[in-house]
């Protein structure tokens, strides 16, 4: 979800450039930075932004120059004649000499600049010049965010590979066929029974249910294979993803350590452990997903 483009345009009297740039973000987050006088311009900035992404901090910044051709300078004649009365009236005290028309022009507030009138047709043209500006600057930053999905979708194939060879090696382990199951239940069951002092029939069925509970990681395998078939769905589609890949990965690692806590062979840890390394770099790469 990261990018930046930028997109300048100008007329006559204005030029202005419009810098756009994401970073990740769990949700969408539009800032805008508007010069004063455009602050009208923030509502089109978030339905534009909000029409084309989904998730990320969008930062967004509109940066004006008016040029010199609309600026014009005028002679503030009020103060003039104050200045040269004040020059007339100090005559009698001091000697000074006559004023020069540098001297006078260069006497603060003397000369101003106004802007040049705007009709509202001019404004108005300029306003839709500005959002086609903005228009292309989120169609630079789009491009570059597809960009580098369309780099991250192998990587994001190749570690949910990954994680389903390491359930396959799960599945396989000799200690989670049916019969060791069993046999590893019967003699858990056995202990029980010849408990000494021996266990309450209500104790006796709470701790059978427990090791039956406990005994059998099937289930959370074959959740963790139809996570990672359904992420691998998601990867396929054109449209934003990236939430929906956040929750399997939730679900993949809460898969990952219900198995490593029911886990009672060595190996089988070591596995599970190495699912919620793999799930782990696979949620961080995520992130960069919309």
């Amino acid at each position: 979800m990261t990018g930046f483009a930028r997109a300048s345009g100008g007329d006559d009297s204005v030029s202005w450039v419009w810098e756009v740039r994401s970073v990740n973000a769990r949700g969408l987050d539009i800032r805008t930075k508007l010069p004063p006088g455009l602050e009208s311009f923030e509502v089109t900035v978030r339905q534009a932004v909000g029409a084309r992404f989904k998730r990320g901090a969008v930062s967004t910044s509109l940066t004006t120059t008016r040029t010199a051709a609309q600026v014009r300078l005028r002679v503030n004649r009020a103060l003039l004649d104050e200045v040269i009365r004040l020059h007339k009236d100090l005559a009698g005290i001091v000697n000074p000499a006559p004023p020069s028309l540098e001297g006078l022009l260069a006497v603060r507030g003397v000369v101003e600049s106004s802007d040049e009138e705007e009709t509202e047709e001019t404004r108005a043209a300029r306003e839709s010049a500005m959002r086609a500006a903005l228009d292309e600057a989120l169609a630079g930053l789009a491009a570059m965010r597809a960009a580098e999905g369309a780099r991250l979708a192998p990587v994001l194939a190749e570690q949910l590979d990954g994680i389903a060879r390491l359930a396959a090696m799960a599945q396989a382990l000799a200690a989670l066929q049916p019969q060791a199951v069993h046999e590893r239940l019967r003699a858990q069951l056995k202990e029980l029974l010849e408990a000494d002092p021996p266990l309450s029939e209500e104790r006796l069925h709470q701790e059978a249910a427990l090791l039956v509970a406990k005994g059998d990681v099937r289930e959370e395998l074959d959740r963790l294979v139809a996570h990672v078939a359904a992420a691998r769905e998601l990867l396929g589609r054109a449209e934003p993803v990236g939430r929906s890949l956040d929750f399997l990965c939730q679900e993949l690692n809460r898969e990952a350590n219900t198995l490593c806590s029911k886990s009672s062979d060595v190996e089988l840890t070591r596995i599970g452990l190495g699912l919620k390394s793999a799930i782990e770099q696979l949620r961080e790469q995520v992130q960069n997903i919309e």
